[in-house]
């Protein structure tokens, strides 16, 4: 793998300046070295009941060593049974880390972090002969988890395949998912670390089991944390994560409240998608933070074109605009990362282990399943364009073209805003709609995010209400050819997929953001359509 030398270089000399106060005062505070002693005071007397159960991901280089035989065990096993297809159902902390490190050791898995009924019927179209899934969650009650496990199970039965023999489960102790596991009697039960949240956790059970199943060296990527542990512990200036949280901290004052990610030749696949949880999700919150904005690549809109109000951050070589650039292999630079989040949430006066802001849309959708009536009726689009519905919050224009109403929307971002897509689609057939990221990042200038929903709900999500309050949400929502049902419940995945779309929706407008819904009732079409809007709103 590239850049196996883990560091971190300011490349801008202005922001290098800016920096050194920040890197001093951190050292003088020994911040570095209480946080590897698990330090649960460094974030105030506030935070300090959260952090003091928060904070073992300091040490899983070490602790989570003994995963290595337990997992290797159990794909030797499965192996010898021709089960050799892995599936891996979680959300959040539970799926970017294993995709992360699937991705870069070139294994495959199938992740399900989605509540779309295509994508999810895809993976079940896969050889159930030859599958097993990973259940992953660290509350036990994660809605789409649960959902996915209860629609594997049904079809495992189906198939005439016993299914506890296929379900693997991973979760906390004590979570409704442990107490499940041990009735139905699933094949094996692993029990991560409680005292490690879940943006945390890539290198406990969370991240290790599904990715070690799937063929990944995941005692390789424990060497690679150990290996760069104490430099990351040690009171210096010269300390990676304290040069990465400084930097970061010194931007923010300045009013680059925006970090954008582009990989330049790492070897690493799909790191930023994981940094954007846990900086996101750490940070974002009492009205300030750090948004992350993940890009296709340095010569990106965002990123190579970035204003004041964001700083490029380059995972491997310096290129282009970057004033940061991060290097190391992925479990150096897992750490590292979860150090400078941690260290930098310090400089912000804020706690990097809760997210306070995230429950509200979880609870604004169960609201929504538990009185069905307020998703089937009374949704009226405002304007039809085509294969188009549109949709808005209060003050939102909605009527008129469908280029002429997406200009009015971009133009209500604020100068130093951002606006972010949220695309409750097919993550996999749908792909396509990631370009909308980089078109809309052109045509106006303003700092961009991209999301697939429901999955950013468990990233981003904390960011867009507790955050800077300057983001306007263009959510694309799409007609369903075939619902899957979820064995004893009273909703369809397509009817939670639309209730997660209209909660989070229905908590921004109330957060006085505005929000834009874009119904694609033909979803290619639909598409095809909005790209030459987005292109003409840019004109």
């Amino acid at each position: 793998m590239a850049g196996e030398t883990t560091g971190v270089e300011i490349v801008d000399a202005a922001l290098a300046g800016e920096a050194a106060p920040f890197a001093e005062r951190l050292v003088a505070d020994q911040v570095a070295s209480k946080l590897a002693s698990q330090d649960a005071t460094l974030w105030g007397p506030e935070a300090e009941s959260e952090a003091s159960i928060r904070l073992s991901w300091t040490t899983l280089h070490k602790s989570s060593r003994p995963l290595i035989g337990e997992i290797e065990a159990l794909r030797t096993d499965l192996r010898s049974e021709g089960v050799d297809r892995v599936v891996l159902a979680g959300m959040g902390g539970s799926s970017l880390a294993p995709e992360v490190i699937t991705a870069t050791d070139g294994v495959p898995l199938t992740v399900l972090d989605t509540t779309d009924p295509g994508q999810v019927a895809d993976a079940l179209a896969g050889d159930l002969e030859r599958t097993v899934i990973v259940v992953s969650s660290k509350s036990g009650g994660t809605v789409e988890t649960d959902s996915h496990r209860r629609i594997f199970a049904k079809a495992f039965a189906d198939a005439g395949i016993d299914a506890a023999r296929r379900i693997v489960v991973v979760t906390d102790p004590g979570s409704p998912f442990a107490e499940l596991s041990e009735k139905e009697g699933y094949r094996k039960v692993f029990l991560a670390d409680p005292n490690v949240g879940g943006r945390y956790s890539a290198l406990t059970a969370f991240g290790l089991v599904p990715a070690g199943l799937a063929g990944a060296d995941v005692a390789r990527l424990l060497d690679q944390a150990a290996s760069v542990a104490d430099e990351l512990a040690a009171d210096s200036v010269d300390n990676p994560a304290v040069k990465l949280a400084a930097a970061w901290g010194a931007a923010h004052e300045k009013g680059a409240e925006k970090v954008v990610i582009a990989d330049t030749g790492s070897g690493i696949k799909g790191f930023a998608d994981w940094a954007e949880q846990l900086i996101a999700e750490s940070t974002g919150k009492q009205g300030t933070g750090l948004l992350p904005v993940a890009v296709e690549g340095p010569d990106s809109p965002g990123f190579a074109d970035a204003k004041g109000d964001a700083t490029p951050v380059a995972v491997g070589a310096a290129e282009g605009a970057a004033k940061i650039s991060v290097t190391g292999s992925l479990g150096a630079q897992f750490l590292l990362w979860e150090f400078a989040t941690a260290l930098v949430g310090r400089l912000l006066g804020i706690n990097p282990f809760d997210q306070p802001d995230v429950e509200a849309a979880k609870k604004a959708a169960r609201s929504l399943l538990d009185n069905p009536d307020k998703l089937k009726g009374g949704e009226e689009p405002s304007t039809v364009d085509g294969a188009v519905e549109v949709f808005g919050s209060e003050g939102v224009v909605t009527d008129g073209k469908l280029a002429d109403i997406l200009r009015a929307f971009f133009d209500s971002a604020p100068e130093t805003g951002y606006l972010a897509v949220q695309a409750y689609l097919d993550r996999l057939d749908d792909a396509s709609t990631a370009i909308l990221r980089g078109e809309i990042a052109k045509r106006t200038g303003r700092q961009t995010t991209f999301g697939w929903g429901p999955r950013f709900l468990h990233s981003t999500g904390q960011y867009h209400k507790g955050g800077h309050q300057n983001g306007v949400f263009l959510q694309i929502t799409g007609g369903v050819e075939q619902d899957l049902d979820v064995p004893d419940r009273p909703y369809t995945l397509g009817v939670l997929q639309h209730a997660q779309a209209l909660g989070d929706g229905q908590v921004l407008a109330e957060h006085g953001r505005p929000v834009l819904r874009l119904h694609l009732t033909d979803r290619a079409a639909g598409l095809a359509e909005l790209v030459r809007a987005v292109q003409e709103a840019g004109e």
